[in-house]
């Protein structure tokens, strides 16, 4: 009898480690499957040197400005602004109006507008209907890490210009 109630007891830890792990796996964001992509890995990766050259920053400004520009805005609900407002940050940075971001935040945002103007990211963009899915879950995710810098600099905007 006792042998069953080590059995017993055995299996429930177990039960409560499983679902305290499976808590914990809900809770990360890296589970969504765009944000372990090998398309994010190479927006970071790309994000590091873009920061550094003024050009190769332009040049993802106009793409990013330009793919925006035609982009659905349904899969973005309510981060569609938010993308808006990473576009004009990373305009008025590189003219060196505005220079109030951290470096981790900055490219925090630059990856998010290199996975945005990547055709082949996760779901390609020209995939009806999903095509621009993975896309939203990355803004949704860089705009929630950086938060805080994007409300400031919406601020900023609304008080200096």
């Amino acid at each position: 009898m006792k042998k069953s109630k080590k059995v017993k007891t055995k299996s429930r830890s177990k039960t409560r480690k499983r679902s305290a792990s499976k808590n914990l796996e809900q809770r990360i964001p890296y589970q969504k499957p765009a944000l372990r992509s090998d398309a994010f890995a190479r927006a970071l990766t790309d994000a590091k040197s873009c920061a550094t050259n003024p050009e190769s920053l332009q040049a993802l400004f106009n793409e990013a400005a330009r793919k925006a520009a035609t982009a659905p805005r349904a899969p973005f609900k309510d981060d569609w602004s938010y993308l808006q407002t990473m576009l004009r940050i990373i305009r008025v940075y590189h003219r060196g109006e505005y220079d109030q971001v951290s470096k981790d935040a900055l490219m925090w945002i630059i990856a998010a507008l290199n996975y945005f103007v990547d055709p082949f990211d996760l779901i390609p963009d020209k995939t009806p209907f999903l095509g621009f899915v993975d896309d939203a879950t990355v803004v949704e995710f860089v705009a929630a890490r950086t938060r805080q810098t994007l409300d400031d600099f919406m601020t900023w905007e609304t008080t200096v210009r």
